[in-house]
């Protein structure tokens, strides 16, 4: 009878022995889900943050070209347009210049030239 109660001790040791190594083994396995959670997210966040910046980085030199562009348009279209408006004046100046001619002329009593 005492071989027995021993065999039932023994055996209940090495079932408590086993099942708390086995409990060890689970919190250690969790602790480690969790450190590697927490790599996994600075990871992510390191590469978020990476993306971001590269972006932001193209997005400034794709509008800094496109205000370069718009400027050398802008000057250029400037030119034009003032090339125009000074011819546009010197032509409607000398219609007037000659208009009034024509008028004084007639005033004058001079002929009509063809």
């Amino acid at each position: 009878m005492q071989i027995r109660k021993l065999q039932i001790v023994v055996l209940a040791s090495t079932l408590t022995i086993f099942a708390t190594t086995g409990l060890a083994r689970t919190q250690d396995g969790a602790k480690q889900d969790i450190k590697a959670a927490g790599t996994d997210t600075k990871n992510a966040a390191k590469n978020t943050g990476h993306a971001v910046s590269t972006g932001t980085k193209k997005t400034y030199n794709k509008t800094a070209n496109g205000t370069k562009t718009a400027t050398d348009k802008t000057v250029k279209g400037t030119k034009t347009v003032g090339k125009d408006v000074g011819h546009g004046t010197k032509v409607a100046a000398q219609d007037t210049a000659k208009g009034t001619k024509k008028v004084g002329d007639k005033i004058a009593g001079k002929p009509n030239p063809q």
